[in-house]
């Protein structure tokens, strides 16, 4: 978006469809929100089930309005979470028409934007496998990026950006968060799990104060977050994607993941 005249020297348009795919909790969404400030433009962001209506027609024509809007505020990415849910397979939907319909004016749509200018199409699933693979193909979807699960240099600086550089909330002298990131227990973590740990450790933080003796003096504007407050949450927070489920992320990582970066 902010070169696209290098595209058009050589006749040819820029990638215009991003699916971003992977373990629930890694960002996706938040890298969606995240690009769109990064290029300060409009974030049209539609919940794929939000779509779907009971009654006929409803959902085709919310989906056209969708994309209606996208080309009115050009230049703006328009961002599809939970995509799965708007665009299964067709041969797996039997005799429920609406669902195809649905897929169809989809369809119709993303092959409708050749001409749009400065929107560009982001969305995001768990499972890439379910999706009607016609919305998956080139032209539609160009880019397939899959978004892992944060590493130990990943989980420390998400860490940082959820207390603000520990900020708020405000941590104590012995708070080390190489050391929590390292923790084994840490591993497998996603962004959602750290920001779950920062919430436990502060809850830790504020029973240790109540249950004090000296608790009537002291307020919660005064709460300081130690070391042994997140030792204490790492007992009690376990990572939401099973290592079992991590081995499926990654097998659909190579079979679905564009090679080109």
């Amino acid at each position: 978006m902010k070169h696209i005249e290098l595209y058009s020297t050589i006749g040819e348009p820029p990638p215009r469809g991003f699916l971003l795919h992977g373990p629930p909790g890694a960002g996706k969404t938040l890298l969606a929100h995240a690009l769109a400030g990064e290029l300060n433009v409009p974030l049209l962001k539609v919940a794929g089930p939000e779509l779907l209506n009971m009654y006929l027609g409803e959902s085709e024509r919310a989906v056209r309005q969708c994309f209606q809007r996208a080309r009115n505020s050009q230049p703006c990415v328009i961002f599809f979470d939970e995509i799965d849910a708007l665009c299964p397979k067709r041969s797996s939907l039997g005799d429920n028409n609406s669902s195809m319909r649905i897929v169809n004016q989809l369809l119709t749509e993303m092959d409708g934007f050749e001409g749009r200018g400065g929107v560009f199409l982001m969305a995001a699933t768990n499972r890439p496998d379910i999706i009607d693979p016609a919305v998956m193909r080139p032209g539609r979807f160009d880019r397939i990026l899959f978004v892992n699960l944060p590493n130990q240099q990943d989980r420390k600086e998400i860490l940082l950006a959820l207390t603000k550089q520990g900020k708020d909330p405000t941590m104590d002298e012995d708070v080390d968060y190489n050391k929590i990131a390292e923790d084994e227990r840490c591993e497998g973590f996603s962004g959602a799990d750290l920001e779950q740990l920062v919430k436990e450790a502060r809850e830790q933080a504020i029973l240790e104060i109540v249950n004090s003796a000296e608790n009537d003096t002291r307020d919660s504007d005064q709460v300081t977050i130690s070391y042994r407050h997140f030792d204490t949450a790492l007992k009690r927070i376990k990572p939401s994607v099973s290592k079992a489920d991590c081995k499926t992320y990654e097998s659909l990582k190579q079979r679905y993941t564009s090679s080109e970066k």
